[in-house]
């Protein structure tokens, strides 16, 4: 069944642009026992904000507030600096991303917002609940964990890649 999985999201991606800051990816999986690996994570002032400004919307909206796994912001990081280095925002390699987190931290499901061009961590989270299928991630009732990596290129703008996961 895994080598058809990965057709179908290899499938997916070729057909699906995933160039738009307004774009998600969502990808569930259902076999995963293995636990977070140790991984250290130092938060800028702009992630930590963000992390809390979801979780203060999560509460308002009667949903449970989500924990920050360092290994989901990990695979953040690595995304963020690939965005940067070919200067634009995408989903690429998302699949690598999720099954790194399947793997490696027993998520159940994995979903992904991106984003760039945002100054402040209110303006940026703003920008995903008003995108339908970005704030769809931030209401998922079933997730549980989270990660966030904010980084700028040489031109001081941001980029963003908030990654969550059910475990």
């Amino acid at each position: 069944m895994k080598p058809l999985y990965a057709i179908l999201i290899l499938s997916l991606s070729l057909l699906c642009s995933c160039s738009s800051a307004d774009e998600d990816v969502n990808l569930f999986e259902t076999n995963s026992k293995v636990e977070e690996t140790a991984t250290t994570v130092a938060y800028s002032e702009m992630e930590t904000e963000i992390l809390d400004l979801i979780n203060e919307y999560r509460e308002e909206n009667n949903l449970s507030t989500l924990k920050v796994l360092n290994i989901i912001s990990t695979e953040a990081d690595t995304h963020t600096t690939f965005m940067i280095t070919n200067g634009e925002v995408s989903h690429a390699n998302f699949n690598v991303r999720a099954e790194n987190l399947i793997t490696n931290a027993g998520a159940k499901f994995v979903s992904e917002n991106v984003a760039y061009g945002y100054s402040t961590a209110k303006a940026v989270v703003n920008g995903w609940l008003n995108s339908t299928e970005h704030r769809k991630n931030i209401e998922n009732p079933d997730t549980t964990h989270f990660g966030i990596s904010t980084k700028s290129d040489d031109n001081g703008r941001n980029y963003f890649t908030h990654i969550f996961i059910k475990k």
